[in-house]
C-alpha cells in the first residue's frame, strides 16, 4: 500500500513530463538567453530526491532560484553543482515550472561528473554541466521544479 501511494505520483509525474523529456534530447538552436547554477543535496535508492537552489542571470540581473525533485533509480547521497545555458527564455517567469531530466552520471568521492538536459513546456531548455561529490549511482528519469524564491 505505501509502496503504491509513493509510486502512484512517481508515475505520473513521469507520464505529464514525458513529452519534454523528448524536447531535453534536442540540442537547442540560436543564442542562449541566461545563464544558470544550481547547488542541490541528492538522496537515491531506487526512488530519488533532491532539493536545492541557485541563480538565475537573464538580462544583467540575478534572481535566487529553488530547485527539487522527485525520480526513479540511482542508490547513495551527493551534492550536486550544475552550470549552464538556458535557450528560449523569452520571460524571467518562462523559467519556473516542471522540468523532463534525463540524465547519466555517476559520484565517487569527488571525482563525479555528469551532464543534464532538462526542459520545460514553455519552451525552456537547458544544457547543465554538472559535478557531483559523495557517492551516488544515478541512471533514469525525473521531474524537476524549479521556482523564484
Amino acid at each position: 500500500m505505501l509502496a503504491r501511494l509513493i509510486l502512484t505520483p512517481l508515475a505520473l509525474l513521469m507520464l505529464i513530463a514525458a513529452p519534454a523529456a523528448a524536447q531535453a534530447q534536442e540540442r537547442p538552436t540560436g543564442p542562449p538567453a541566461a545563464t544558470i547554477a544550481i547547488q542541490q543535496l541528492q538522496v537515491a535508492f531506487i526512488g530519488s530526491a533532491a532539493l536545492g537552489g541557485g541563480t538565475l542571470t537573464y538580462e544583467g540581473q540575478s534572481y535566487p532560484i529553488s530547485v527539487g525533485g522527485l525520480g526513479i533509480g540511482g542508490f547513495g547521497a551527493s551534492h550536486l553543482s550544475a552550470t549552464g545555458v538556458v535557450y528560449g527564455l523569452q520571460r524571467r517567469e518562462d523559467l519556473a515550472g516542471v522540468y523532463a531530466q534525463i540524465r547519466a552520471g555517476w559520484a565517487l568521492g569527488e571525482q563525479g561528473r555528469g551532464t543534464l538536459w532538462l526542459a520545460n513546456r514553455k519552451g525552456v531548455s537547458m544544457a547543465l554541466k554538472t559535478r557531483r561529490q559523495g557517492l551516488h549511482l544515478a541512471i533514469g528519469a525525473d521531474g524537476v521544479v524549479i521556482g523564484f524564491k
